[in-house]
């Protein structure tokens, strides 16, 4: 499978060269050249599957030339060695729990993923340079935490992520660095992507991206999407919370191969560009403001692109099925408060604002799923805010709060990262 530049369709790679590379040479993010179409029995197979049958089954395709069948079977195998548990918070609604990884958030998958891709098609020393808003940080730190022949920079937005995502990543240690940003998540993106444009610097560092722009972390979202609509049996229509939109896409991505769905929502907090898009405005790229779904703290998503290159360009199909919600902060506490009321669920403010999207676009006739992307004890101080209950602390996350933090403090310009890197 070639993979093309989405601003060049000149400019091709192999599976394996778009994923080393992370970013096209001219900025552009790498796309598949077609998208494979799958038989219909698989998404609904009667026969007992584990993710990781479908999983590789998706996959095959897309790293055709690079990896076999077999390859892509055992590095799912080990991937999704943890449950992606669907849990019916109400009648014919239900929260798909991507949280029961090592770090206890959705983006485990996807990092994990990229870490076992790349031991197998590059032996190059590189350095992994990664932006956070959240949850990227803690699940690449963990995800290429000891890898031979590399070194991974993560750089997140110093006081806009919680207390354990922060200790999270700034307490891994070994080939794990952290930058403190003085800045928001755009800043941090900006630097990244400054960072792959830089000729001179790649020369004396090779980089590559463990963002949502490199492929590998970005195509292995779909497989959520394909494992839920097995369990159901039936089609469901999907609600995502949303900042960069990798997650969003990843589930379109599963719909154009040929997963039978019920549609989209894209739920967004105060950071509402893309809901607002999705509505019919113009996109409006804008500075990204704090919330309390901080993941989501996104005011120029990356993967917004390969959204419309899903749909060829046609803003008013996509527009047709996949629908845009949003969600304040005083909304999202009073959406977690009522729903551990009437249901016992606790949800963590991301999963909040994707309940309230699903709610504002039910089709009652379909199982509703709302994808839950973060374990809530993550967002503890917020859930005790909201709804005055204390989650369960689980042991990995109650470990990292007992260590000493290691972070260095730059300012939000590339020219501060580049000093760094170059040191």
């Amino acid at each position: 499978m070639l993979y093309h530049s989405l601003t060049d369709r000149q400019l091709t790679r192999s599976f394996a060269q778009a994923v080393v590379e992370g970013l096209a040479p001219d900025k552009g993010l790498y796309y598949p050249e077609r998208i494979p179409s799958l038989p219909q029995e698989l998404w609904l197979s009667e026969e007992d599957l584990n993710p990781w049958d479908l999983g590789a089954a998706m996959m095959a395709p897309l790293a055709e030339g690079d990896l076999q069948h077999e390859d892509l079977l055992d590095i799912l195998k080990d991937v999704l060695n943890f449950p992606l548990e669907l849990h019916e918070v109400e009648d014919n609604v239900y929260a798909l729990e991507l949280f029961h990884g090592p770090t206890h958030a959705f983006k485990d998958v996807g990092a994990r993923f990229l870490s076992r891709v790349l031991r197998r098609v590059s032996d190059k020393r590189l350095t992994i340079l990664v932006a956070t808003s959240g949850d990227t940080g803690s699940a690449v730190a963990q995800g290429f935490l000891n890898v031979p022949n590399i070194d991974v920079v993560i750089l997140y937005p110093q006081g806009r992520i919680s207390k354990i995502q922060e200790q999270q990543l700034t307490t891994a240690g070994a080939n794990i660095k952290a930058l403190e940003v003085e800045g928001a998540f755009d800043d941090c993106q900006a630097m990244v992507k400054a960072a792959f444009l830089d000729n001179a610097l790649q020369a004396d560092r090779p980089l590559t991206s463990a963002n949502s722009i490199n492929i590998a972390r970005w195509m292995p979202q779909s497989i959520y999407y394909a494992w839920a609509t097995y369990l159901l049996g039936q089609p469901a229509q999907f609600c995502v919370p949303s900042g960069n939109v990798g997650n969003l896409a990843a589930g379109v991505l599963a719909a154009q191969m040929g997963m039978p769905h019920a549609g989209f929502i894209a739920a967004t907090n105060a950071n509402d560009g893309l809901a607002s898009f999705l509505q019919g405005a113009s996109f409006d790229a804008r500075p990204s403001v704090a919330t309390l779904s901080n993941a989501m703290d996104v005011g120029d998503p990356s993967n917004r692109p390969r959204l419309e290159a899903l749909y060829c360009g046609d803003l008013s199909a996509m527009r047709a099925e996949v629908k845009g919600a949003t969600l304040d902060d005083a909304g999202t506490m009073r959406v977690m408060k009522d729903v551990l009321d009437r249901t016992g669920y606790v949800m963590c403010p991301h999963t909040a604002v994707g309940y309230a999207g699903l709610m504002a676009h039910r089709n009652p006739n379909v199982p509703g799923v709302v994808l839950a992307t973060a374990h809530p004890a993550k967002f503890g101080e917020v859930v005790v805010r909201a709804t005055g209950h204390v989650p369960d602390l689980p042991d990995h996350l109650a470990e990292c709060l007992n260590k000493t933090k290691e972070a260095k403090v730059i300012p939000p310009t590339y020219e501060a990262l580049k000093r760094y890197l170059l040191a």
